[in-house]
């Protein structure tokens, strides 16, 4: 039945016709899935009952269940890309604090994304779709106020998706320049200008590389993840025996490496210095959440999504001290580092150990395949919570955005209208130079809000529907949640905060200002249009789904034996 509060909605109702539509659309994903995987039938049970289990939660199966659980995983760690996103943002640690803001606040941040990462793999092995923690949210609210509470947490969720990818490709642009600048015209005179319009264009280029290989490539996209765990590995170990081999400056000692923290340039007090410089940290992992989007293409997503997510944690804190300490290591004075016109110190820190130029290049070269394939990866499942968010009707056009083109098996149109909003908002760098502190507080900022919204309806709730689920972590759990939601209370004014002061207008940090924006643009479409209009994602009989979801579990247990 339909719920009182939501009222009717297209795929949601329980009819008969809705039904028989559903079978007939079932019956040709799953032939299609049966054609590219012919040759292995347990894989092929595992996605049907996926594809049930989807069913019974009011939706269409749509999209080809092509990736393991192993490919999952991978493509949570290429959305991280922890050596890629550590590299980009080491500026804010180096100004606010130095070596143990780098060390400590990875290590602090880590734990606190870990609780994070547990508290969504619980909820989503409840409810695996790719309306990702909008309809986790809306399943746990109640009816009075479930509309409402889904529409701030989708909004918040799509926003993040774009400012964070915006972020990813306009930090790779960045990166790029600091790259080539470690070539010189004169001493300290990079042979790139840098000037507005260059890094503008080259970011726009960089979005379309992305996007192409997005949607051109789908079916390839696996592999290409699977490649990029290799790449990641061997080039951290050439990064590291490199530069702590050659370490042309000399090494300091441990007790620098792991207790130096000197917040004098950022002029901030010094324990809100350390705390400004875990943006670092919690940019390198706020993609923790964003791989919920791929749930409808993952063969057992109520068991894979969760572990991959908890999993790819635990490995990037490693990956990321293995990155980090030898840099800590051969670290340049951090004056000189925190008033670099590229703010990418990672560059000038790999040239000073390596003592050349060509040296500096071949080592970075590595982190600069890996932000491409950290761009296409974000692309990726910002287009499917883009398009998710538009199938429930909350997008204006969401019959454009929420439409899948067969040929490319990819929401081409939801695609390549965040990739648009994504090219003029990187206009803002012609006002202002921090534009890119802005685009990365907001998406921490956003996916943060966004990822904390299920978490406190869980809480609020009893987290009694967790019992329905197979990652159920019972009082750790609980612990876990209360974490989160610290972490998010923390988060959001934090990052809106400038890295230094005094501020000026051009250095300001204007993440408050675009978040806000965004929040206030949400909520007036909702009070103009949504309220009436929008109906929240599908409302179906619970019991339904239970029994798809336990038949979905024991289909998992039997294939694996």
């Amino acid at each position: 039945m339909a719920d009182p509060v939501s009222g009717n909605h297209a795929y949601g109702t329980q009819s008969d016709a809705f039904q028989a539509e559903n079978d007939i659309y079932r019956r040709g994903s799953k032939e299609k899935n049966a054609s590219l995987n012919a040759k292995n039938g347990g894989e092929l049970g595992e996605r049907n009952s996926a594809d049930d289990l989807l069913a019974a939660m009011g939706y269409k199966s749509e999209l080809v269940r092509s990736r393991s659980t192993l490919q999952v995983a991978f493509m949570s760690f290429v959305l991280a890309s922890i050596p890629y996103g550590l590299a980009t943002t080491m500026y804010y640690p180096v100004v606010t604090g130095g070596p143990a803001n780098i060390i400590w606040g990875w290590v602090m941040v880590s734990l606190i994304i870990l609780c994070v990462a547990v508290s969504l793999g619980e909820i989503t092995s409840v409810y695996p779709t790719s309306g990702g923690v909008y309809y986790q949210t809306f399943m746990i609210t109640p009816p009075a106020y479930r509309k409402i509470a889904s529409w701030i947490c989708g909004w918040a969720f799509v926003v993040g998706n774009i400012t964070i990818t915006l972020s990813v490709n306009f930090g790779t642009t960045l990166f790029l320049v600091a790259c080539i600048n470690v070539f010189e015209s004169a001493p300290g005179v990079g042979i790139l200008a840098g000037e507005p319009y260059q890094i503008w264009l080259i970011f726009v280029g960089v979005t379309i590389v992305c996007n192409a290989v997005s949607a051109l490539g789908n079916k390839w996209l696996p592999w290409l993840d699977t490649f990029a765990i290799f790449w990641t590995f061997a080039g951290l170990i050439c990064i590291v025996v490199c530069v702590l081999a050659i370490a042309k400056n000399g090494r300091h000692n441990a007790s620098y490496v792991f207790g130096e923290f000197d917040p004098s340039n950022s002029g901030w007090p010094a324990g809100w210095s350390f705390c400004v410089g875990l943006l670092q940290a919690a940019y390198a992992t706020s993609s923790t959440g964003m791989i919920i989007s791929m749930c409808e293409e993952v063969e057992q997503p109520a068991t894979q999504v969760p572990k991959a997510m908890v999993g790819t944690v635990i490995l990037n804190t490693f990956a990321g001290l293995v990155f980090l300490i030898p840099l800590v290591f051969v670290l340049p004075d951090q004056a000189m580092l925190a008033v670099l016109a590229s703010g990418q110190p990672t560059p000038t820190i790999i040239k000073e150990a390596i003592g050349s130029s060509g040296g500096a290049i071949g080592l970075l070269f590595p982190l600069l395949v890996l932000a491409m394939f950290c761009g296409i990866g974000c692309t990726t499942a910002t287009s499917r919570c883009t398009w998710a968010f538009a199938r429930d009707g909350a997008i204006p056009g969401s019959k454009w955005w929420s439409q899948i083109n067969n040929k490319l098996d990819v929401p081409l149109n939801a695609m390549l209208m965040t990739s648009a909003i994504e090219i003029l908002l990187a206009l803002i760098y012609f006002g202002s130079a921090a534009a890119y502190n802005a685009f990365a507080g907001v998406g921490v900022i956003c996916l943060t809000m966004s990822y904390a919204c299920p978490i406190i309806a869980s809480v609020a709730g009893g987290r009694k529907h967790i019992a329905a689920g197979s990652f159920n972590l019972g009082a750790l759990g609980l612990f876990c949640n209360v974490v989160a939601i610290g972490w998010t209370l923390l988060a959001i004014p934090l990052f809106c905060m400038p890295t230094y002061i005094p501020i000026t207008p051009e250095f300001m940090n204007y993440a408050s200002v675009v978040f806000f924006a965004f929040f206030l643009i949400a909520t007036a479409w909702y009070f103009v249009w949504g309220k009436k209009h929008y109906q929240g994602p599908p409302v179906v009989e619970e019991q339904a789904v239970l029994e798809a979801r336990r038949a979905s579990v024991t289909s998992h247990r039997h294939d694996k034996m």
